[in-house]
C-alpha cells in the first residue's frame, strides 16, 4: 500500500531515553535492577497473600491482584526498553508496537479500577465495619476484580482498534522508550481524528470515574475518622489508608501530568521522565509502599520467614 508516493511503514524505530553510549550502559544496569526488584517485590506480595491465613481478606486479595497487574504493566514496557539500551537502533514491527500499547493500556486501566476498588474497600471497612462481611462478600470481590480486568481489556481494544485502522507511511521514528498513543498518532499519514477522540473519551471516563470514586471514598473515610473518640482507633484507621493514598497520589499524579496537561507546556524529555515514573518506578514502589508501611504485611512476612526457617 502506498500513500502520496510514500512507502508504507512496516516497523518503527524506538529512539529510547538517550542515544549516548555511556548513559545507555548506566541506564541498562539501573533499569535492569529496577525490573528485577519489581518482579521479586510483586511476586513476594502475591505469594505472601496466598500463604498467610491472617491476611486472607478482601483488602489483600485486591493487593495481590494489584501486584500481578504491576508485573504485567512493567513487563509490557521494560524488556523493550532494556534491549534499546544495548542496540544502536531498536526496531519493532507496527503490529508489535500496537500490541505493546494495547498491553500497556490494559494493565494501566486495570490498575485504575483496582485502586478505586481498594478505596471502596477501605470506605466500607472504616465507615460500615458491621456490614463489611456482607458488602465485601467473596462473590462481590470477584465481581469487582472481573469488572476491573474487563474494563482494562475494553479500553485496550478501543486503543488498538483505532490504531489498526490507521496507515503509517513515514517517518517511522518514535521519540519515546515505548509505543505510546500520541507519538504513534503523530506518525500516521491518515485521518487521526477518530483515533484521537475515541481513546481519549474512553481513558478520560475511566480516569474521572475512578478518581471520583477514590476522592468520595476518602471524604467519607476522613469524616468517619474525625468522629472517632479513640486516638488508637484513629491511628489504626489512618495506617490502613496511607499506603493506598501514597500509591494513588504517585500513579494519578504522573498520569494526569502526561495525558491532561496541555502538550505545549512541557518538553518530550519531561514526558519521558513522567512516563518512566508511572510505567517503571511505581510498579517497583508499590510492594515497598504496602509492605514497609503496613503492620499486617510486615507481621505476616515475619511469620512466614520464621515458619520457613523452622521447616528448614
Amino acid at each position: 500500500m502506498e500513500t502520496e508516493n510514500n512507502t508504507a511503514v512496516t516497523e518503527f524505530i524506538i529512539l529510547g531515553l538517550t542515544d549516548k553510549s555511556m548513559l545507555c550502559a548506566i541506564f541498562f544496569m539501573v533499569f535492569l535492577a529496577v525490573y528485577i526488584v519489581t518482579i521479586l517485590g510483586n511476586t513476594s506480595i502475591i505469594l505472601l497473600t496466598q500463604s498467610s491465613p491472617q491476611i486472607h481478606t478482601p483488602m489483600y486479595l485486591f493487593l495481590s491482584h494489584l501486584a500481578f497487574v504491576d508485573i504485567g504493566y512493567s513487563t509490557s514496557v521494560m524488556p523493550i526498553m532494556l534491549i534499546s539500551f544495548l542496540r544502536e537502533k531498536m526496531t519493532i514491527p507496527v503490529t508489535g508496537c500496537i500490541a505493546q500499547l494495547g498491553s500497556d493500556v490494559m494493565f494501566g486501566i486495570t490498575e485504575c479500577y483496582l485502586l478505586a476498588t481498594m478505596a471502596y474497600d477501605r470506605y466500607v471497612a472504616i465507615c460500615s465495619p458491621l456490614l463489611y462481611a456482607i458488602q465485601m462478600h467473596p462473590i462481590i470481590c470477584f465481581l469487582l476484580l472481573g469488572a476491573s480486568y474487563l474494563g482494562g481489556c475494553m479500553n485496550a481494544s478501543s486503543f488498538t482498534g483505532c490504531l489498526m485502522n490507521l496507515s503509517f507511511c513515514g517517518p517511522n521514528k518514535i521519540n519515546h522508550f515505548f509505543c505510546d498513543l500520541f507519538p504513534l498518532l503523530r506518525l500516521s499519514c491518515g485521518h487521526v481524528y477518530i483515533a484521537e477522540i475515541s481513546p481519549a473519551i474512553s481513558s478520560a471516563s475511566v480516569l474521572i470515574s475512578t478518581l471520583f470514586t477514590i476522592i468520595v471514598s476518602y471524604i467519607y473515610i476522613l469524616h468517619s475518622i474525625l468522629k472517632m473518640r479513640s486516638t488508637e482507633g484513629r491511628r489504626k484507621a489512618f495506617s490502613t489508608c496511607t499506603s493506598h493514598l501514597t500509591a494513588v497520589t504517585l500513579f494519578y499524579g504522573t498520569i494526569l501530568f502526561v495525558y491532561v496537561t496541555p502538550k505545549s507546556s512541557y518538553s518530550a524529555n519531561q514526558v519521558k521522565v513522567a512516563s518512566v515514573i508511572y510505567t517503571v518506578v511505581i510498579p517497583m514502589l508499590n510492594p515497598l509502599i504496602y509492605s514497609l508501611r503496613n503492620k499486617e504485611v510486615k507481621d505476616a512476612m515475619r511469620k512466614l520467614m520464621a515458619r520457613t526457617h523452622w521447616f528448614s
